[in-house]
C-alpha cells in the first residue's frame, strides 16, 4: 500500500476536470505523449515548471457525487484559446470543465461543457477590469460570489483566485483541497504536442 499524499494546486495554474476521465482517453484526445507514472511531487513540479509537460490525476471524488480526473500545467494556462471545452466534452462523451487563474494580472477563467455543448464561460482579467468571456448563465455559486445575472455595459465585477477555486469546488474539485490527502495512485506525466 502506498504512502504518498497528494500535492495541490490551483494558484497561478490551469486545469480540466473531466468527470469519469480515463487518463489515456484524455491523453489521446489532447494529443499528449505519455511518459508514464511518476509522483505526486514530480507531477505537480512539471506542471507547475514547464511549458509543455502535464500531470494527470487518477479519478478523485468530488463534486456531485463524480469522480474526476484533473489535468494540470502551464501548457494550458498559456494556450487557453486553444483548449475546446466543447470539443473535448463532446469527443470523451462526458462533462469537462476548464479553470484558470494567475493573480499576477487577476486573470481568473472557468467554462463548463457537456455532451458537446458548452454550457457556460466566464473569464475575467483584473488588470483591466475586463470581462473577455461571457456564454451562458451564471449558476448559483457564481452569483453567491457576487456575478449578477446578466451581464451589461456598466456591470461591475471582481473576482479572486479564491472564487475560481470556490466555482471549481461546487462543479467537480478544489485541486488545493487535495493537499496532504493519501494519494489514490501516481500521475501520469505527459508531453504536449
Amino acid at each position: 500500500m502506498s504512502t504518498e499524499t497528494m500535492v495541490g494546486f490551483g494558484s497561478k495554474q490551469a486545469w480540466l476536470a473531466v468527470r469519469d476521465g480515463r487518463p489515456d482517453a484524455v491523453a489521446e484526445a489532447l494529443a499528449l505523449r505519455d511518459l508514464g507514472e511518476v509522483s505526486w511531487r514530480q507531477g505537480i513540479d512539471l506542471a507547475y515548471f514547464t511549458d509543455d509537460r502535464l500531470a494527470i490525476t487518477p479519478l478523485l471524488p468530488g463534486a456531485r457525487d463524480g469522480r474526476w480526473l484533473l489535468v494540470t500545467g502551464r501548457w494550458l494556462l498559456l494556450n487557453r484559446s486553444a483548449v475546446d471545452v466543447a470539443g473535448l466534452a463532446d469527443r470523451l462523451g462526458t462533462e469537462v470543465q476548464f479553470f484558470a487563474s494567475y493573480r499576477v494580472g487577476e486573470l481568473h477563467h472557468w467554462a463548463r461543457a457537456v455532451a458537446g455543448v458548452r454550457v457556460r464561460e466566464f473569464e475575467y482579467v483584473g488588470e483591466t477590469g475586463e470581462v473577455t468571456h461571457w456564454r451562458g448563465d451564471p449558476d448559483e455559486v457564481e452569483t453567491a460570489i457576487g456575478l449578477p445575472a446578466t451581464l451589461a455595459d456598466d456591470t461591475d465585477i471582481l473576482v479572486s483566485e479564491a472564487d475560481v477555486l470556490r466555482v471549481a469546488g461546487v462543479w467537480s474539485v478544489d485541486p488545493t483541497a487535495l493537499d496532504g490527502r493519501p494519494a489514490p495512485g501516481p500521475l501520469h506525466a505527459t508531453a504536449v504536442p
